[in-house]
């Protein structure tokens, strides 16, 4: 076994979390579009809706690319990226109460559309830092991602014939 698929190896527990993570999200997705025509503000909860889809088929990928060792990664930095890809149901979340409460600040071009006119102070905060902090959080999981990519590649690139 060679010394990169013996570190992808490594990674098994976490392309797992990965894709439960995702498949759970895309579920709650799923659901939450049943809800769309219900919420006081549609639009923003059609937004909810994707932001739930995108953001689970985003997380499976990211298991998939450790689980077939596309992308290699040491175990804190695919810590670190599973725990990105969790914080994202923050992000999902705080959209579904933006839709209730008629938040304006996280998403103006979508709460514009959805004649939403902005909910108390403390609900556009919190949705805003729902955003923010694990945004930060999943720029950092891909950097190490697409990192892992071009480390594996040229690892077994430079690597010597068996």
């Amino acid at each position: 076994m060679t010394e990169v698929h013996a570190q992808a190896a490594g990674n098994p527990k976490q392309s797992h979390y990965l894709a439960g993570n995702g498949a759970l999200m895309i579920l709650a997705g799923l659901l939450c579009g049943l809800t769309i025509s219900a919420a006081p503000y549609p639009r923003l909860m059609l937004t909810a809706h994707i932001q739930f889809l995108v953001n689970g088929m985003m997380s499976v990928f990211a298991g998939l690319m450790l689980k077939t060792s596309l992308s290699i990664v040491g175990r804190r930095s695919g810590m670190l990226i599973v725990w990105g890809h969790v914080s994202a149901w923050a992000v999902c979340f705080s959209e579904v109460a933006g839709a209730v409460w008629g938040a304006n600040r996280a998403l103006p071009i979508a709460a514009a559309q959805a004649g939403a006119s902005g909910a108390a102070p403390w609900q556009e905060s919190l949705v805003v830092a729902c955003h923010v902090v694990p945004a930060l959080f999943l720029i950092t999981a891909w950097i190490l991602l697409v990192r892992g990519v071009y480390r594996g590649g040229s690892e077994r690139y430079d690597a010597p014939a068996e």
